[in-house]
């Protein structure tokens, strides 16, 4: 199972996976671990990433950048009305009502929605983590702004699942970079004690973000969020090009905006120029070659004047700061550190800005621009189970308050109720308890719709299908659980409908089970995040009051189960048992932003298309390079060192074949099919293969008749020892030497011919003797004569030591006196340790 994390940037993009214990960013094939969130379209393929952004300017009408914004929008959306001026591909409205980008793509004009576009982006992404892998990619977790709405979530979970991504999580940039920082700090408090505040400030391309975050060992909890969408590092470069383009219409007469190619061109320098103002005080350069009408301009900026002309967006970074304050009800002095991470970070008055408010140093400790991903990497090992990963929980937080509405009777009031207040915890569930007898509808939106940067309030209409009344003609107890799920998607997750009905004795016990269970999984949530107590102190909501409601239920902060002795009276007489029943209810969704099955299912066919033109299109790519690489390679080694290897003639006729070719490529032969480029190259190939095959034989055969050589003087050195009868060799046979001899003295003769015939032949013709001939008949040499002359000699057994008589005794008294002894001494106990070497394996040993 793979593990991989993908932070989708605004600007550019990150892949981070998990290798060799660890947490890996990965580089894309150009060695680059920034991707840029480019896609630019052309007559025959897609290019993504670096490749695209190359097109930025000589493609700029079908190149899509800057559209992670479009998220869940309509094409009428105010943001999307102010962005459109400032792009240079066109965008349109679609059937659906969102935003499509309208491009030449395949010769043809095609409209792409923003979800397809993004599933382009992360198909690259795919393949960049797939490659350092070595293994195919499916589950993943993908970043996106702590700001985000549900309709933004959910089209970004619908671009992963047209290119075949499983996302397990959508996670918030600041909780990713807060996971970062914390899974890796061993100074953490105990889980008992006080926890460290962290803030987090990221300040990326296009937006501000502020995260509050509280640490214990194996513990993260995000205390509150603020944020400012539309500062960024754009924002800074959006006042250089203003500058300039005043300067410029003042100094050269040139309107810049008229022309985009200009624009973007300005854009580009004036990010560079930023760039070096972070670390350079003084005056700086600005200078682009034929700019306008084939004119050069120039310009001047330094870091004091580039602070004044930013002064209102430095003001801007305040506000976002002392709204989390408030939010957590925390002095400066509570917070242990302040983490800064995003590229506008390193813009020193930004970075001063944010210390001065905090009145500490701010800390740089994380990659600014890796962090989120490494951050979803580890989250995606938490929840693989194929990695074990140190326990570590993480609580995320509701952005912004949701409340519900539902239908009542024709002559009541509508119901209202706030169910997820601001900074809630996430992910985390309520059971909501309503009285029924018919369906009815449940409408959730944002209960503060000011401070939400979305102009759609509304999240969806809920319809809880299935209800009737009770047998006894009353309403129906009706519990429905709302949940924001992992991904922070709001959802009426399930509905239930609760039957009474009198129970049998001998079924007792077991509807009491049954009921306990029931109630139980509906009265709390088992998040990781919360305890199930926690989860059931949502007040119950009951819509039926004016009309002599059934007896109210406890609210689930006060809900006793059945059968527990807070509920139980003394019974004057014997009452019915009650058994309960919960029936499952459809709940039909209708949400703000949602692509259709069909519709999703066309995408995902249409980028499948889309992926085998672009695999058909690169490799008709490679055929053409193949013929163009050999072109040039042979014409400069034709001079070089093929040139003797060639007679006059073949060596005319072959240049004048790859000058042809070579004007072939660049007229007719510029936009052809695989296999004529394929035809071409063998064509090429039937005159090049023997000059090649004759220059590599006249490297290598002298190298091969070495070693033969070497051989034979290996094998007749030792045929000689054994005529001198040397003691090594004595063993071996006289017929299994005579073979040996023979053998060497043939490869010696063979040897010798070849060498001889060789030597006549002009470099210019083929080889008498290949190499590949020269290393078999070594190999038969080393066959026939290997095993013979490497026979080891026989084993020859040592004489027994026989010992003499002494003193004129015989050999057999001596044996008989050595016997008694034998016998003398086995009767006698053992001493000094010594063992018993006559009766080894036959001792009795007592162990009592």
């Amino acid at each position: 199972m793979s593990v991989v994390g993908f932070d989708l940037g605004f600007l550019n993009c990150h892949v981070a996976i998990a290798r060799a214990g660890g947490i890996e960013t990965v580089a894309n094939e150009f060695s680059d671990r920034c991707t840029p969130a480019v896609v630019s379209f052309g007559s025959k393929n897609r290019t993504i990433g670096v490749a695209a952004k190359n097109q930025l300017i000589t493609n700029a009408n079908n190149t899509v950048s800057c559209f992670k914004k479009f998220h869940g929008r309509a094409f009428n959306d105010p943001l999307i009305q102010k962005e459109k001026s400032n792009l240079p591909y066109e965008i349109v409205h679609m059937n659906s009502g969102g935003v499509g980008v309208k491009v030449m793509y395949l010769e043809e004009e095609s409209i792409f929605s923003v979800e397809q576009i993004t599933a382009m982006l992360l198909s690259k992404l795919k393949e960049t983590a797939e490659y350092n892998l070595k293994k195919p990619v499916t589950d993943c977790v993908i970043s996106v702004p702590s700001f985000f709405t549900d309709a933004e979530r959910r089209s970004v979970l619908d671009a992963a699942q047209i290119v075949g991504l499983n996302c397990l999580k959508l996670m918030n940039d600041m909780t990713a970079v807060a996971l970062t920082y914390g899974i890796y700090k061993q100074d953490l408090p105990a889980p008992e004690e006080k926890p460290k505040i962290v803030f987090f400030v990221d300040m990326g391309h296009s937006s501000f973000q502020v995260s509050a975050c509280a640490f214990n060992k194996g513990k993260l909890k995000v205390l509150g969020t603020a944020f400012d969408p539309y500062l960024g590092g754009r924002s800074f470069d959006e006042k250089l090009v203003e500058h300039f383009c005043v300067e410029f219409k003042t100094k050269y007469k040139l309107d810049v905006k008229s022309k985009v190619r200009a624009v973007l061109r300005l854009f580009q320098e004036c990010e560079k120029l930023k760039k070096l103002m972070s670390s350079n005080s003084t005056d700086l350069p600005l200078n682009i070659e034929c700019f306008m009408n084939d004119l050069d301009v120039s310009g001047r900026m330094n870091r004091t004047e580039f602070e004044g002309l930013c002064s209102d967006l430095l003001q801007r970074l305040e506000a976002p700061l002392r709204s989390l304050m408030e939010q957590i009800q925390l002095h400066v002095e509570d917070i242990s550190a302040v983490e800064i991470i995003g590229g506008a970070t390193r813009i020193p008055s930004v970075k001063e800005r944010i210390a001065k408010f905090f009145g500490k140093d701010v800390s740089t400790t994380l990659n600014a621009d890796e962090a989120v991903a490494r951050g979803c990497a580890l989250q995606c090992a938490i929840l693989s189970p194929a990695f074990k990963v140190r326990e570590f929980s993480v609580t995320d937080v509701v952005p912004y308050p949701i409340s519900l509405k539902w239908s009542t009777e024709a002559d009541e009031a509508e119901g209202l109720h706030e169910v997820f207040n601001k900074n809630h915890a996430a992910p985390f569930s309520k059971v909501l308890t309503f009285y029924r007898k018919n369906p009815f509808q449940i409408e959730a939106f944002y209960s503060d719709p000011s401070n939400v940067p979305h102009p759609e309030s509304k999240i969806g209409q809920f319809v809880v299908q299935n209800i009737c009344a009770a047998k006894d003609g009353e309403k129906s107890k009706v519990k429905v659980k709302v949940r924001v799920n992992t991904h922070g998607i709001f959802s009426v997750s399930t509905a239930s409908m609760v039957e009474r009905m009198e129970a049998d004795e001998q079924e007792d016990q077991e509807a009491e089970a049954k009921t306990q269970s029931t109630t139980d999984t509906l009265e709390t949530d088992s998040s990781i995040q919360q305890d199930s107590t926690e989860a059931g102190t949502q007040p119950q909501v009951q819509t039926e009051g004016q009309h002599s409601p059934p007896p109210p239920e406890p609210s689930s902060g006060e809900h006793k189960m059945m059968g527990e002795k807070g509920n139980e009276k003394p019974p004057e007489a014997k009452k019915p048992k009650i058994k309960v029943k919960n029936i499952e209810l459809n709940i039909e969704a209708s949400l703000v932003w949602q692509l259709g099955k069909d519709l999703l299912n066309l995408y995902i066919e249409n980028e499948g298309k889309m992926i085998l033109q672009d695999k058909l299109e690169k490799e008709r790519n490679d055929a053409k390079n193949a013929v163009e690489e050999y072109v040039y390679e042979f014409r400069d080694k034709l001079s070089g060192p093929y040139e003797k290897f060639v007679s006059e003639t073949d060596q005319s006729n072959f240049l004048a074949l790859l000058t042809d070719t070579e004007n072939w490529l660049y007229e007719d032969g510029e936009d052809q099919h695989k296999q004529v480029y394929i035809e071409k190259l063998e064509e090429l190939k039937k005159l090049g293969a023997p000059i090649q095959s004759r220059y590599r034989e006249a490297e290598e055969r002298p190298r091969m008749f070495e070693e033969l050589g070497q051989r034979l003087q290996h094998y007749n050195k030792i045929v000689e020892e054994y005529r001198n009868q040397s003691e090594a060799f004595q063993h071996i046979s006289s017929t299994d030497m005579e073979k040996v001899e023979k053998c060497v003295r043939e490869t010696a003769e063979w040897m010798n011919n070849a060498m001889n015939t060789q030597a006549k032949q002009r470099l210019d013709q083929d080889p008498v003797v290949q190499a590949h001939e020269i290393k078999a008949k070594r190999a038969s040499l080393d066959s026939s004569c290997h095993g013979i002359v490497s026979q080891p000699k026989p084993k020859v057994e040592s004489p027994k030591k026989e010992e003499k008589p002494l003193n004129g005794v015989n050999e057999n008294h001596e044996e008989d006196v050595n016997s008694e002894k034998k016998k003398t001494n086995s009767t006698q106990p053992q001493q000094n340790g010594d063992c018993h070497p006559n009766n080894k394996g036959t001792i009795d040993m007592d162990l009592d």
